[in-house]
């Protein structure tokens, strides 16, 4: 673990301040953006940055002249910087690509092509259909599935994973946080679980990304894929693997690509422009971590101080919007206890009382706030809940640089319905 610096009470949080450097805040008006949990929206300093390669670097790397050059350095720069963020043991560890489904495709692909006696995958019923689908089309190298399922409250309970396991499981698949119920998993306790029987752990960490650190060596996991744009940068998507896994799985590569990672992972070009922006997006997280602590650490420490603070903060807001809800009467999943607030993350899915869903969210959108129905991207979760796939639930998913006073505009259109 990296040392850890107090973070400040989340009464000196300055949202307000932080939105200052958010372009779509300023020019969006009155809107408020209730919806982050399908993209959060970026800092001028990622602008900055996505511009800055656009203009001056837009060429492939791996030329000789400047500004091929650059794009080298840029990529590496990121890297490193994405490597930091979530505590990598080295930046070979950290490859970029498209987003996290791409990501799975591959591994759950290579882990396919492995699979001997080990060939059980457990998989849960919480987690985003990414992380279901992805894996059950290994079926036809030979797979078998275990599921892992999610009790009443809303949780994966590890003490049901335990009995799953066996000499015959060959990882666990499992979110970090629900994208639908905002829970948070005990992931820690699952890899060690998984591990004591020899099997591995693979994490979808797309949710949890902006709301607090992920620190791969503390959840001690060995795949972990996540979303820029959720993070505060452009559309693409990152993953972490421990070096000697990576090394050791058969992935597509062209001939001339070594068969070490990370370019066994990343096949094909992507987009640099947006690696430049999820480079700009860490550097706004160790800006903020400067600012709050007051001091200048290294890159880990300062957006791990960043983050705490962060998830400070948004537990005020998941109490307030949780409050808002429970005056209306509000059909609640997942945890809605106060006391429990540090296990979940300010993304809540509800129902009205005989409204529709998308009743709801249409009169949030003719009032200028943004938020989604719908299954939420977990049709399994939606059918487990007792709910049409078709009209599903209503999602307000909060972060940073939301705002007790937007919960309050939010809380007031509520009354309406």
């Amino acid at each position: 673990m990296m040392n850890a610096r107090m973070a400040p009470p989340s009464a000196a949080f300055p949202a307000e301040t932080l939105r200052e450097q958010f372009p779509a805040l300023k020019h969006a008006g009155n809107s408020v953006f209730f919806d982050n949990a399908a993209g959060a929206q970026v800092p001028q300093m990622v602008l900055d940055a996505v511009n800055f390669h656009l203009i001056d670097h837009n060429v492939q790397r791996g030329g000789r002249y400047p500004q091929s050059m650059a794009v080298d350095e840029t990529i590496a720069r990121a890297r490193a910087s994405v490597a930091a963020f979530v505590n990598a043991r080295r930046s070979e560890e950290i490859a970029f690509g498209m987003n996290a489904t791409s990501f799975i495709r591959i591994i759950s692909l290579a882990i396919g092509m492995t699979l001997e006696k080990r060939n059980e995958i457990i998989i849960t019923d919480l987690d985003h259909e990414a992380n279901i689908a992805t894996w059950l089309v290994l079926g036809r190298m030979g797979a078998k599935f275990v599921w892992w399922k999610m009790r009443d409250d809303g949780c994966l309970h590890v003490d049901d994973l335990k009995p799953l396991l066996s000499s015959r499981t060959r990882l666990v698949a499992c979110t970090l946080t629900s994208n639908a119920l905002g829970t948070i998993v005990d992931v820690r306790a699952a890899a060690d679980a998984a591990h004591a029987v020899g099997a591995e752990i693979f994490l979808d960490s797309v949710h949890y990304g902006p709301h607090g650190q992920i620190d791969v060596q503390a959840l001690d996991c060995d795949y972990l894929v996540c979303s820029g744009y959720k993070i505060f940068a452009p559309h693409m998507g990152f993953m972490y693997g421990r070096y000697d896994l990576l090394m050791a799985l058969p992935t597509f590569r062209e001939d001339f690509i070594p068969d070490e990672p990370p370019g066994k992972i990343e096949a094909g070009t992507f987009i640099y422009e947006n690696v430049a922006g999820m480079d700009a997006a860490v550097s706004y997280l160790a800006q903020l971590g400067r600012t709050l602590s007051g001091k200048s650490g290294t890159l880990g420490q300062d957006t791990q101080f960043a983050m705490n603070a962060i998830k400070a903060y948004e537990q005020t807001l998941s109490i307030e919007l949780l409050r808002v809800l429970k005056d209306r009467k509000a059909t609640i999943y997942g945890i809605d206890s106060e006391a429990r607030i540090h296990e979940r993350v300010p993304t809540i899915c509800f129902n009205i009382p005989n409204v529709l869903p998308q009743t709801v969210t249409e009169t949030m959108a003719r009032a200028g706030i943004g938020i989604r129905d719908g299954h939420m991207y977990a049709p399994r979760l939606m059918q487990r809940m007792g709910l049409a796939k078709e009209t599903g639930m209503v999602r307000v998913s909060l972060v940073h640089y939301n705002t007790l006073t937007e919960i309050n505009r939010f809380a007031a259109v509520l009354k309406t319905l």
